[in-house]
């Protein structure tokens, strides 16, 4: 192996760190200081603030949770959705999308993704679905929202919920509409690598009568959550009206959120930077796909994928990405599908071209680095390695 001089960064650029500055700190040693570190103030104005930037009708509202994957989970439990049904997803999705299924013992149906944007095909999911259907959860897959005016339709025709999986998509708007306001429900992710993070973390959005039943199921399935019991005005007493979860965000997360959310159109905006420069270096590369963004879209950008064209290169995607290392570039890929994880192609006997369109994307597709901490000399390191590479490769 042979690599460019001008190729190679001096240090390692790591694929997708946290954008945490002093505002952040200060405001987690704030509510370290005073009496709530778990679910309190701070939980309930995140909340707050956070429905308000979706600009959101007043019959939606929020809950502030320890995880995307713990929004979807409640919010299948908040539908009643058990043994017997069957829930439509996405195989081109991280495994909590469908494990989260299996939890509440209904039975995942995959449907395959369209070739551009990667997200699930409204043909296919009118193909898949059956009198055991009771919900579809489409994947907003790397921050560019499904397709969700025929996904509705569906829905609307066959009495089905959509429950939106969102742990990309913030911000991003679909016909003007902002995820997070479409479906019955909406799950969202503050893990560390997102547009938002309070480290772990996540927050459900739907209607008021849904939010106060998954509230409920979120805490153990008390009657009365921790702010109410032990502020002043609460009282001791609490029933547990079903068997719930432990999925409640701690104040000390909310205070690190709230600060983020103030901050997310300025990280947003720099993420569009970085959009535009990997764009303008790859477009007409022939070894190269880069992304797409539909017209209709505001697309959240969470991720920027790209995806090879073999019949140009000499290598395949897994020596490619082994020579993005060598250049100090760090990488990832979203996502090994669910249907060729172990657990999954055995319990349903999935095979590997059951979903054509998700698998040869996996086959072809590797992330670049796309944070908001990015300089230009960053970028340019990155676009100097992967274009050093097609040249050396082709």
């Amino acid at each position: 192996m042979t690599l460019s001089k001008h190729a190679i960064r001096p240090n390692f650029l790591p694929f997708s760190p946290p954008y945490i500055t002093e505002a952040e700190i200060e405001a987690v040693v704030a509510t370290l200081r005073t009496d709530w570190i778990t679910t309190g103030p701070q939980v309930r104005d995140f909340e707050n603030d956070f429905i308000a930037s979706l600009d959101a009708p007043e019959n939606l509202t929020a809950l502030a949770l320890n995880s995307c994957t713990a929004g979807l989970h409640v919010a299948l439990a908040t539908l009643n959705i058990g043994p017997g049904d069957e829930v439509i997803t996405s195989p081109m999705t991280f495994c909590s999308s469908v494990n989260v299924i299996e939890h509440v013992g209904a039975t995942p149906v995959l449907a395959d993704v369209e070739p551009d944007t990667l997200t699930l095909d409204p043909q296919r999911v009118a193909e898949a679905i059956t009198p055991r259907t009771k919900a579809i959860i489409p994947v907003h897959y790397a921050g560019h929202p499904a397709d969700m005016r025929p996904i509705m339709d569906l829905a609307r025709e066959h009495g089905l919920y959509i429950i939106e999986d969102a742990a990309h998509s913030l911000p991003a708007s679909y016909e003007g509409q902002r995820i997070g306001t479409i479906g019955d429900f909406t799950s969202f992710s503050f893990y560390a690598t997102k547009n938002l993070t309070t480290g772990e973390g996540g927050m459900l959005t739907g209607s008021p009568e849904h939010i106060a039943r998954a509230r409920v199921l979120s805490l153990h399935g008390m009657s009365r959550d921790a702010w109410k019991r032990y502020s002043a005005e609460g009282s001791w007493f609490y029933e547990v009206i079903e068997p719930g979860f432990k999925y409640n965000m701690p104040d000390i997360q909310a205070a690190i959120g709230r600060v983020q959310l103030g901050r997310l159109n300025e990280m947003q905006s720099r993420r569009y930077e970085v959009v535009e420069q990997y764009h303008a270096a790859f477009a007409d590369v022939p070894a190269l796909q880069i992304p797409v963004e539909r017209p209709n879209v505001e697309a959240a950008w969470h991720l920027y994928v790209l995806r090879l064209h073999p019949e140009h290169l000499s290598i395949n995607r897994g020596q490619f990405i082994e020579e993005l290392r060598a250049r100090n570039i760090g990488t990832s890929v979203h996502f090994i599908p669910v249907h060729l994880h172990p657990y999954y192609r055995d319990k349903y006997g999935w095979k590997p071209d059951d979903f054509p369109v998700t698998f040869d994307a996996y086959q072809r597709i590797l992330s670049l680095p796309l944070h908001p901490r990015l300089s230009d000399d960053d970028i340019a390191d990155v676009t100097a390695a992967v274009l050093d590479i097609v040249a050396q490769f082709s």
